[in-house]
């Protein structure tokens, strides 16, 4: 699972998911990319699970890259334990998605097969995303 080396504060605020990505928009690496279309949080398992589907489908064939880290720490108070006594401890690590975000790219496969290894790991992900094309982003 992806997760940071050292943070300075264990716990974080919960925050507020607001607007466009500003940063992360562009294809940078890869050919083939896909691009977050709403907000949300994604946690290490599931950019592990979608990068596994993809890894599997194009067969070692091409170059994949991710372009998130979950660095935002999630609290979990223990089960049936009663309210207060201050907020849980650390559980897991989540990346804080805004839409416009590139999350995958891909090269070094043809356009039909990054388009069905990018279909298979947004099954894996829990919030909507499309499929873009480093030629179709330049002209526009």
């Amino acid at each position: 699972m992806l997760m940071p080396k050292r943070v300075k504060h264990r716990k974080q605020m919960k925050g507020r998911m607001t607007g466009a990505a500003c940063r992360k928009v562009t294809i940078a690496f890869g050919e083939f990319a896909l691009q977050a279309t709403e907000c949300g949080w994604i946690d290490s398992r599931q950019i592990e699970a979608a990068r596994i589907a993809m890894t599997r489908y194009i067969k070692r064939g091409g170059k994949i890259w991710i372009r998130m880290f979950p660095d935002k720490p999630l609290t979990a108070k223990p089960a049936e334990t009663r309210m207060g006594k201050g907020k849980g401890s650390p559980d897991s690590w989540v990346c804080v998605v805004k839409p416009g975000m590139v999350l995958y790219e891909m090269e070094g496969v043809t356009e039909e097969i990054a388009r069905e290894a990018f279909r298979l790991a947004a099954h894996k992900l829990p919030l909507s995303t499309k499929f873009i094309i480093r030629e179709a982003q330049n002209e526009a």
